[in-house]
Parts: structure tokens; C-alpha cells; sequence
């Protein structure tokens, strides 16, 4: 599912700091569960490092990837708005630093700055754009299709590598873990990525553009 940075959405890494003024952040384990789906959302998330995987799970326990937030980012915040149950979950996937964000603090903070609740908007449309997104890619892309733009909205680390698993990506996509291994096979023959143990870079950016918009 893409992710559509601070940068692209006109924003800066400051822009949620006053969110966070005064606020402790609170750190969480990889795999430690932030919130669960259906449940009331009192809350939405600035996450101040690390990483969380926002997703959905059937009856069944089965569990798909809705999206990967990188540091800067704001989470939950979508259900928080409009009060309904949350339609998601979201667990840390590494070690991070996050603030939770309540009523009160989300209302004082836009007292102090009014331009803060656009930026509230332009975000929230980005949410809901990543859900269209997210369906068309299940419904109508193919699997190659699906890898390479997941692979492009992701965030590289310092010295570019991504810092996703291929069952990550797997969820992500909506395909088998078989299947991303194949594919990400091909794209290396192909010289468009790098892989090896425990890692995962982008050589041909133009290349995963081109067969991510056919």
C-alpha cells in the first residue's frame, strides 16, 4: 500500500511536533499490540521513531498489511475522527518512541495553531486515498505490479536499504510469501533490486516506476 510522505503532502517533520508539546512518549517492543481493530478510538498516535504496521484481520485470525509508518508520522487517526470503531490494528515492528493524542490535546493545539487542522485535513485525505489505493492494487494489479510500488513508497533507511521482511510485503500485497520471493527474484536478475540476507535495496528506481504505472 503506498505510504505519501510529509514532503509530498506539502508538510514538514515539524509539522506535528505541537501535537506532541508536553507529552511523555511512551516506548513500545516489536510485536507489542498499540490498538485493536473494532475497538473505541480514544486516541490517535504521532509516532516519534521506529516503525508500526497498521492492519486488518478476518474472522479467521488471517491478518493483511493496510501500511507500513515510518518516523514523522501520525496513526489512528482516521477512526479518532469520526468516532466510529477502529477498522484496523496497528503493532510496533521494531522498537519505537510514540505519543498518544487525546481530545484535549489535539483541541488546544489547534487554538495555538490554526494551520495545524488543514494539515489535519490534508493528511486524513491521504489516508483515504491509501485505501482506494489499496483496493485497486487487490483487485485489479498483479502481484509484480503490487511489489514494485510497495517497494517504491517505502522509506529507505541510512544507507538505502528497506527495512521490510518479504512476509511483510506479502501481507502488504495481498500475495503468498512464495510469490513475493519469486517476484523479487526476477526484479534482482533483472538488476532493479539488491537482495541477500536481511537485506532488501532499490538499484532501478525508474524500472519499478515503469512496470508499477502499466
Amino acid at each position: 500500500m503506498a505510504y505519501f510522505s510529509l514532503t509530498e503532502l506539502g508538510l514538514s517533520e515539524d509539522t506535528w511536533r505541537s501535537l506532541a508539546q508536553g507529552r511523555i512518549a511512551q516506548r513500545y517492543d516489536e510485536g507489542q499490540l498499540i490498538y485493536l481493530q473494532d475497538t473505541e478510538p480514544t486516541h490517535f498516535y504521532y509516532l516519534v521513531s521506529g516503525r508500526v504496521r497498521s492492519f486488518i484481520s478476518d474472522q479467521d485470525g488471517t491478518e493483511r498489511t493496510l501500511t507500513l509508518y515510518p518516523a514523522g508520522s501520525l496513526f489512528g487517526e482516521a477512526s479518532f475522527f469520526d468516532a466510529c470503531p477502529r477498522v484496523s490494528s496497528a503493532v510496533a515492528a521494531g522498537r519505537c518512541e510514540i505519543v498518544s493524542i487525546d481530545r484535549d490535546t489535539v483541541t488546544r493545539a489547534i487554538a495555538r495553531d490554526p494551520a495545524l487542522a488543514m494539515a489535519l485535513l490534508k493528511y486524513l485525505a491521504r489516508t483515504v486515498r491509501m485505501l482506494s489505493d489499496h483496493v485497486d492494487d487487490i483487485t485489479f494489479r498483479p502481484a509484480d505490479q503490487r511489489v514494485a510500488s510497495f517497494l517504491l513508497a517505502q522509506e529507505p533507511e541510512p544507507g538505502g536499504a528497506l527495512a521490510c521482511t518479504q512476509d511483510e510485503i506479502a501481507s502488504a500485497v495481498g500475495a503468498s510469501r512464495v510469490t513475493v520471493s519469486r517476484v523479487l527474484s526476477r526484479f534482482s536478475k533483472k538488476g532493479w533490486v539488491e537482495t541477500g540476507y536481511r537485506l532488501l535495496r532499490l538499484v532501478d528506481r525508474g524500472a519499478l516506476e515503469g512496470l508499477g504505472e502499466r
